[in-house]
């Protein structure tokens, strides 16, 4: 979720905010609060993009960013429980993980990632699931928003990825609920890292299925890593479906990675479990994430099993269309 957030706390800061782009919340019954001025998408300075489908063959990939900032205060101390996609800070932050899941995701295809009002790390840390949506539902209007302008100028005759980390895997999951019939006749596939599908929310679309292998089209890849499954933070894994994106399997074959790490589904639980992986890199944040699970790791870890399969899935929709 903050995948290097312990690295870049000491410089997460309200310098450059400018109280002109916030409206107040001036509702007498809730504490005061800004919240940032809204994106426009129709402004390139919204997104970061990459064509690198020289052959015209790839997909068109649409990620979303995870969680990058905490509550922070503006100049007059008012609280915001929201990034700025004005604050150079906040952007910064975000253009870090974009760039680096770009490097893997891009080649071969178009790539488009959205800035966004993506809420602060508190709303996961009220353990309430009512509460942490209700938080996160400005931020899940602005990936709505920006997926509809995606979708009105890219080419629909081309395979469509949809992928996010963490909060960007709960947007994957509220996109899938989204958009209509015609969109997800262009899926390839969705792609949630990090993040759950609880029962509900496939009662709530029948656009979420999950992947049963490493070809089938339109279907949901989801999975989690832990270290053991008394780590699980139900907050973030207690998903009701999982696939090892090394093998592709939903039952409890292992599979070796980088020849030195074994990575096992856990059916019952829906996530993988690790072992041979210290990740150490990323130390443990509030008692929240990477305490016996590596969260911060699941972008990377296994960029080249997502690299390899995006473009299998892709191709696979293309024979189909």
């Amino acid at each position: 979720m903050l995948w290097l957030l312990a690295a870049i706390l000491a410089i997460i800061c309200c310098a450059g905010v400018m109280t002109c782009r916030y409206c107040k919340n001036n509702n007498p019954n809730v504490a005061t609060q800004y919240t940032p001025q809204a994106p426009d998408y129709a402004d390139t300075t919204m997104w970061i993009t990459e064509d690198d489908d020289t052959e015209g063959t790839g997909a068109d990939v649409f990620y979303v960013v995870s969680t990058w900032e905490e509550d922070w205060k503006t100049a007059d101390s008012t609280v915001c429980h929201y990034a700025d996609v004005w604050n150079p800070t906040h952007r910064e932050h975000m253009a870090m993980e974009i760039n680096k899941v770009s490097a893997y995701m891009s080649p071969g295809n178009r790539f488009y990632a959205p800035y966004y009002r993506h809420t602060t790390i508190e709303a996961f840390m009220l353990h309430n699931e009512d509460s942490t949506r209700a938080r996160a539902r400005l931020a899940m209007g602005d990936v709505c928003k920006a997926f509809d302008y995606f979708q009105a100028h890219r080419d629909q005759k081309r395979p469509l990825i949809i992928a996010g980390f963490s909060q960007g895997g709960m947007a994957v999951v509220e996109l899938l609920k989204h958009i209509d019939d015609e969109t997800y006749g262009q899926l390839a596939a969705a792609y949630v890292l990090g993040y759950k599908v609880t029962p509900e929310d496939t009662l709530q679309t029948k656009h979420i299925k999950a992947a049963q292998g490493e070809t089938d089209t339109g279907v949901t890849i989801c999975y989690n890593t832990v270290k053991d499954v008394k780590y699980i933070q139900p907050v973030i894994a207690a998903t009701c479906m999982g696939i090892n994106p090394v093998n592709w399997r939903t039952d409890a074959t292992p599979a070796t990675l980088h020849d030195t790490i074994t990575v096992t589904l856990a059916p019952e639980y829906h996530v993988l479990v690790v072992s041979g992986y210290s990740g150490a890199e990323y130390p443990a944040y509030k008692d929240l994430i990477n305490v016996g699970d590596i969260h911060s790791c699941e972008p990377w870890l296994y960029s080249e099993c997502l690299a390899k399969n995006i473009a299998v899935r892709a191709s696979e929709w293309r024979k189909k269309h």
